[in-house]
């Protein structure tokens, strides 16, 4: 369970980033905030694969 671990902290830590980055850019069209924001978007599809395969066994 590592890995589930490991994922919720970097999941926690890019939506920090993200709040961060939203408040000081004051534009969700910004390029860093859509970059963080697909890089958000990576990791919670990685992180539900492994729920949804941990859970069908």
């Amino acid at each position: 369970m590592l890995k589930i671990d490991d994922l919720e902290k970097e999941i926690q830590d890019l939506r920090e980033k993200l709040t961060e980055l939203i408040m000081e850019k004051e534009n969700l069209l910004d390029p860093q905030v859509v970059a963080a924001s697909k890089m958000l978007d990576s990791i919670l599809n990685k992180y539900s694969e492994i729920i949804d395969s941990s859970t069908k066994r």
